[in-house]
């Protein structure tokens, strides 16, 4: 299995939140937690619908499972959706990533050692190199692969017939995977983030697999911090823990909750200290806006990328920050959040 060398394709900036929704090296904890069939699963109810009746037609034909491509922001469960799938085809799953497959030779090695009707899931599936994402079209197509041997004059193709099997990819930036791979799956599914009572109840299930006692009113509290992400709700329930067990008697009360949080400098909507620190610089050093992305990073000390890949997208999906043609500006929901109140005549009341 190539599993430690996947690679998740999004930036690691030093020190990352724990509200972020990248790994963190917190990989294995993950893998305990992780539901291994569909009656465990919580929430994607459409997708995993869907997924069900797939399953069953492939089994009740006795074929192997359609090709699928999941995407959607990390942190929703793409990786589980496909443990579980490979589960329920009474399957093995073999695991990489885009970037782990540098040449068409890596690829090569692990298709032909598959077992019929057995799952191939590679993560971050845009990172192909185009070499190597040219070996998987006839792989996924006639289950045969084209390898070109020698060099020069002498060079020949040889083509390795592969026994029947199933692609399973998954990519937080679909409109980066080419045309011609993306409709090679016969399955295209998007994850969405999940409603907070999804999120409560993965917290209550993930409380009860590590045998952490948590109050109701404590998980809704946690799961309003978590940014409707499964990932981050059991990362917070994992320092909640900590916090629980060393500086409390072990349980976690809505009070361990309130003060974890402040410790970790993440408010009750799931704003940690950077989130928090952006809009405070953006609404009183600057107004709120309009302000160039430039200048608020060389303002709070922090990289161009890193704002556009780890801050905005949560401020823009919580209606707290817009990008326009003249930089990015403060809504008046920013304000209100922060505590502060919007200039006078501000435009956000036009």
């Amino acid at each position: 299995m190539i599993e430690d060398e996947m690679a998740s394709g999004q930036i690691h900036p030093k020190g990352a939140s724990v509200v972020s929704a990248d790994d963190g090296g917190d990989e294995k904890f993950e893998n305990v937690l992780r539901p291994k069939n569909f009656d465990n699963y919580i929430g994607q109810t459409e997708v995993k619908e869907n997924m069900r009746i797939f399953i069953s037609a492939a089994k009740q034909r006795g074929e192997s499972l359609d090709h699928a491509l999941f995407y959607g922001p990390p942190g929703l469960g793409k990786t589980t959706m496909a443990g579980i799938l490979a589960e329920e085809m009474g399957a093995n799953l073999r695991m990489t990533s885009g970037p782990a497959l540098e040449k068409p030779g890596d690829l090569a090695a692990i298709l032909t050692n598959l077992q019929p009707n057995d799952f191939l899931f590679i993560d971050e599936i845009h990172r192909l190199r185009q070499p190597v994402e040219e070996i998987l079209y006839t792989a996924m197509e006639d289950f045969a692969i084209d390898l070109v041997v020698g060099k020069g004059p002498s060079a020949r193709t040889m083509r390795i017939d592969l026994p029947k099997f199933t692609l399973l990819g998954a990519t937080t930036m679909a409109s980066l995977l080419s045309g011609p791979l993306r409709d090679r799956f016969g399955h295209v599914e998007k994850l969405r983030y999940y409603e907070p009572d999804e999120i409560e109840q993965i917290i209550t299930r993930s409380a009860r697999i590590l045998d952490i006692s948590i109050e109701k009113e404590s998980a809704q509290l946690l799961a309003r911090s978590s940014r409707r992400t499964p990932r981050i709700a059991n990362r917070l329930l994992r320092r909640v823990r900590d916090f629980a067990e060393v500086v409390h008697q072990g349980k976690i009360t809505t009070p361990v909750v309130k003060d974890s949080l402040k410790q970790l400098a993440v408010d009750a909507i799931g704003l940690d200290r950077s989130d928090q620190e952006f809009l405070r610089t953006l609404c009183l050093k600057f107004g709120g806006g309009p302000t160039g992305l430039g200048t608020l990073a060389a303002a709070i000390g922090e990289d161009e990328r890193t704002i556009e890949a780890m801050i905005e997208p949560f401020l823009i999906r919580e209606g707290m920050l817009q990008r326009t043609a003249r930089g990015r500006s403060a809504t008046a929901a920013a304000w209100f959040h922060l505590g502060l109140e919007p200039p006078t005549g501000s435009h956000l009341f036009d």
